[in-house]
């Protein structure tokens, strides 16, 4: 596991302002087991994370605990451990969506006839790359850490 992956739960856990004892008696686990999540020596069930993210009131856990803990969201979700404040994301945001304004009338264009032909494929895959940086910065503001 990264070694980030070790701090998330005890971040959320502290930013809260719960002991590990008290947390421990909300989530309905032993103190061992949070210590031991925190510790970096197991990775809480997603059961137990989804009560961290309730108890804890942060949805920044719920995506970071994904990150962590599924191959396939290490792979294919976006990186939004950045910790850039909010006003930074959303000019990010606004960044993205103007760099996609132009290319929405290709996309029409490519994709009206449902059909994607072998010499539009380059072009397509550009533009969903653009996509992507929408989603990673839409997630980045969504999911971000808060800052106290």
């Amino acid at each position: 596991m990264l070694s980030e992956s070790r701090n998330i739960y005890q971040r959320a856990r502290e930013a809260a302002g719960l002991t590990q004892e008290r947390a421990a008696e909300l989530i309905g686990v032993s103190v061992e087991s949070i210590r031991a999540y925190e510790g970096d020596r197991r990775i809480p069930p997603d059961t137990v994370a989804m009560s961290m993210v309730e108890v804890y009131g942060t949805q920044h856990l719920a995506y970071q605990h994904l990150k962590n803990s599924a191959e396939v969201a290490r792979r294919y979700l976006p990186d939004i451990s950045d910790k850039t404040d909010i006003p930074s994301m959303i000019l990010r945001l606004q960044k993205e969506v103007n760099d996609f304004l132009p290319l929405r009338d290709a996309l029409i264009d490519i994709t009206f006839d449902g059909i994607i032909s072998k010499e539009e494929m380059p072009r397509f895959n550009a533009i969903m790359k653009e996509l992507d940086d929408i989603t990673a910065a839409i997630l980045a503001l969504k999911f971000r850490e808060i800052q106290e």
